[in-house]
């Protein structure tokens, strides 16, 4: 092969920039700010971004075929995640749940967020799966 040939591949390569990395790093620093800020929204949004851009890159590197089942895997983490910060600041009485909510607990709420984002994702990846592969339930 030429030298002029190979130059050219990694010429090629190099201008195949992935973009999932800024997607990571900014769904990371947007999720962490809105969790410790308590702004709910952003912090649901900015998790949803960092999981989504995760499964994103892996699928995208080889890892994976798809990026659903690593998306599901990583909603579910944050479900357990924010359940486990709701249970440490009421336990797992369900009157302290709420009564925590209703006076508007802002750790207990910041669990929720986390745990919401979850719940989307793990939606997220069931229709992501339906519409994009077809029906996951069908034999």
């Amino acid at each position: 092969m030429a030298q002029g040939e190979t130059e050219g591949v990694a010429a090629s390569d190099a201008s195949k920039a992935s973009p999932w990395p800024v997607f990571v790093a900014l769904g990371l620093a947007v999720g962490e700010l809105g969790v410790f800020m308590g702004l709910y929204p952003v912090a649901v949004g900015g998790l949803l971004l960092f999981v989504g851009s995760v499964a994103g890159i892996v699928q995208e590197a080889g890892y994976s075929e798809r990026p659903w089942r690593l998306l599901a895997g990583l909603g579910a983490v944050l479900v357990l995640v924010g359940a486990w910060v709701v249970t440490s600041q009421t336990g797992v009485r369900v009157d302290a749940v709420l009564g925590a909510v209703a006076g508007a607990d802002d750790i207990v709420l910041r669990g929720f967020s986390i745990a919401a984002a979850g719940v989307i994702a793990l939606a997220a990846s069931a229709a992501g799966a339906a519409v994009v592969d077809g029906d996951p339930l069908a034999t």
